[in-house]
């Protein structure tokens, strides 16, 4: 009997804001996405192992990881 098993990254855009961006300096669009990671078996998502909240400028593409609440709180307004 065999298993077919892996990880699977599904990413979701949450938000855009309009910040300055702490690697160039400019006043930018700044892309908040949701990046979650979930244990597959058979190709169907089980169990969540990570879930990672990136901000990245549209100016210059560079990328922070941020904490949940900033996450949200930068989506909403």
């Amino acid at each position: 009997m065999f298993f077919i098993f892996g990880l699977r990254t599904k990413v979701d855009q949450s938000g855009v804001v309009q910040q300055v961006c702490r690697h160039c300096g400019n006043q930018a669009a700044q892309v908040i996405t949701r990046r979650s990671t979930k244990f597959t078996l058979f190709f169907v998502p089980l169990i969540p192992v990570r879930t990672r909240y990136v901000q990245q400028c549209t100016f210059c593409g560079a990328q922070y990881q941020i904490d949940k609440a900033d996450a949200r709180r930068l989506a909403v307004g």
